[in-house]
This record gives structure tokens, C-alpha cells and sequence, in this order.
């Protein structure tokens, strides 16, 4: 009997361990979530596994956004391909119809243009390639790490879990008192907590440190790889078109230049046909306001001459009266 009491002793104390485990944890997770001040030496102690973090995350966003850029990049060299393509086509058809020096050049663009547009193109497999190696990098190697980030996260809440629970013991213990025996044999068993919890999340803190530093090495490797097949291959392409364009602009290096308008506004033709008709009508006002002038300046004279006479008639009534007397 005295046994069995024993182990259902033993049995309770273990239970009531597990679920004040789980309340301390639960309530670091509950301090992490909220964002509380943590202890700052518990903190401080975690700065360069936290750094690792930061660097970890890091990695893992600007690989998304590398695959993003490339997709883009890939879809636009495709359509800028196809514009020039089109363009030389087009001069290819102008040149045809015109057998000027204007049809001579247009012809050698045109060609100088859809090599372009075809070398252009070569660029495409080397930029899939680094798109797969960064693809397989992210779906491996960052998932790995990942796994492994979240282990130690566990391992950490649950430690930072124990020293809560620690501190808590601590804080009621009273060495002066012989009652507080119980309180003194629970600290022993919460610090041997305390020490399996934080052995466990300094291996998985190690593990991470170092699969940290290896993600930074091997992305390193693969972007040097990859960038410098890329830059080959556009150093190649810029060459063959600058020399094909540089050919063309010595070529026709004596022709003359033609003179080109450049029409700032656009206007539409009923517009211009209101507006002529409205200077014409505007022009035969002022023809007829300066014939209504004219007219005026002539009927001035005839004015006058009628005046002349009256005075010339009322003269001459008043000599013969003048005789008279």
C-alpha cells in the first residue's frame, strides 16, 4: 500500500509539472505574440542568433523577388524581340518599294534589326537556368533551413518558458522557513527544467548558425555562376549589334540628310476648314469697311464744289443791286 501511494504521488506531481510546463510556455508565447519587454540579458544573450535570423530572412525574401524579376525580364526581352523583329520587317517592305539611297538604307537596317531581335533571344536559356537554380535553391536549401529555424524556435519558448517559471519559484522561496522545504525540492526540479531546455536550444541554435552561414556560401556560388554565363552572353549580343550598327552609320556615311517638320498639335480637319472660313469672312469685312472710306473721302469734293457755287450765285445776286443804287 505504502508504495502504491508512492507512485500515485509521483504520478500527480509529474501531471501537475506537465501542465505548469505548458502554462509557463504558453505564456512566453502569449509575450512574444503581444510583443512585451522580455528580460534584456535573456535577449542580449540571443543578438547573434538573431542576427543569423535577420540575414536568414533576408535570403529567403530576395529569392522570391529574384524569381519575380526574371519571369518579368524573360516576358519583356521576349515582346522588345518581337517589336524589332516587326520593325525590320517593316523597313524590309518599305526598302523594297524604294529603290532611292533611302530604300538602300531601310534594307540594311532592316537586316541589322531582326539579328538583333534574334541574338536578343539568346539571352532567354541562360537567364531559365539561373530561374531553375534559384527555384531548386529556394524549394531545398531555404526549406531545409526553415525546418530547422522553426525546431529552434520551439526550443527557444521553451527554455525562455523554463526561466519564467524558474524566476517565479525563485521569488517565493524563503530559505528562513521550514515549511518552504517543498517550495526549495520544486526549484531543484524546475532548474534541471531549466538545464534540458536550454541544452536542447543551444544544439538547435548551433545547427542553425551554421546552416545559416552555408545558405549565405552556396547562394553566393550559385548567383556567380549563373550571373557570369548571363553577362557572357549579353556582352556577346551588345558587341554583334554594335558593330552591325556601326557598319550602317559608316556606310552611308555621305548621304544627305533629309529635313523632317515635326507637327507639335494634331487638328482636326473640320477645325481648319471653320477657321479658313472664318479669316475669309473676317478679310472681306475689313475690304468693305475700307471701300465704305474710299466712297466717303470721294463724295467730299462734290460737297465742297456745291458750296462754291451757292457763294458764287449769292455773289452775284448782290453786285446788281448794288448798281441799282
Amino acid at each position: 500500500m505504502l508504495s502504491g501511494g508512492r507512485a500515485l504521488l509521483g504520478e500527480d506531481s509529474s501531471v501537475m509539472a506537465r501542465m505548469q510546463k505548458k502554462f509557463w510556455k504558453t505564456k512566453q508565447v502569449l509575450i512574444k505574440a503581444t510583443g512585451k519587454k522580455e528580460d534584456e540579458y535573456v535577449v542580449a544573450s540571443d543578438a547573434d542568433l538573431d542576427a543569423k535570423l535577420e540575414f536568414f530572412r533576408s535570403v529567403q525574401l530576395t529569392c522570391t523577388e529574384l524569381l519575380k524579376v526574371i519571369e518579368k525580364y524573360q516576358h519583356r526581352i521576349t515582346r522588345l524581340s518581337q517589336e524589332e523583329n516587326e520593325l525590320g520587317l517593316f523597313l524590309r517592305f518599305q526598302a523594297e518599294r524604294d529603290r532611292t539611297k533611302a530604300g538602300n538604307m531601310m534594307e540594311a537596317t532592316s537586316k541589322a534589326l531582326c539579328a538583333s531581335a534574334k541574338q536578343r533571344m539568346a539571352l532567354c536559356p541562360p537567364l531559365q537556368r539561373m530561374y531553375q537554380e534559384v527555384e531548386t535553391f529556394r524549394r531545398r536549401a531555404i526549406a531545409d533551413t526553415l525546418l530547422t529555424v522553426s525546431r529552434m524556435e520551439k526550443a527557444r519558448t521553451e527554455y525562455r518558458g523554463a526561466l519564467l517559471w524558474m524566476k517565479d519559484v525563485s521569488q517565493e522561496l524563503d530559505p528562513d522557513t521550514y515549511k518552504q522545504l517543498e517550495k526549495f525540492r520544486k526549484a531543484g526540479s524546475v532548474q534541471s527544467q531549466v538545464r534540458g531546455t536550454k541544452s536542447q536550444f543551444e544544439k538547435l541554435k548551433n545547427d542553425v548558425c551554421q546552416k545559416v552561414d552555408m545558405l549565405g556560401a552556396s547562394r553566393c556560388n550559385m548567383l556567380s555562376h549563373s550571373l557570369c554565363t548571363y553577362q557572357t552572353t549579353l556582352l556577346q549580343f551588345w558587341e554583334k549589334t554594335a558593330n552591325a550598327m556601326s557598319g550602317i552609320h559608316e556606310a552611308f556615311q555621305g548621304h544627305i540628310p533629309y529635313q523632317f517638320t515635326t507637327i507639335k498639335h494634331l487638328r482636326d480637319p473640320l477645325e481648319e476648314i471653320s477657321d479658313s472660313q472664318k479669316e475669309e469672312k473676317d478679310e472681306k469685312a475689313q475690304q468693305s469697311n475700307t471701300d465704305s472710306l474710299v466712297s466717303l473721302d470721294d463724295d467730299k469734293p462734290a460737297e465742297s464744289a456745291s458750296i462754291s457755287d451757292l457763294k458764287l450765285s449769292s455773289d452775284g445776286q448782290s453786285k446788281p443791286g448794288e448798281s441799282g443804287k
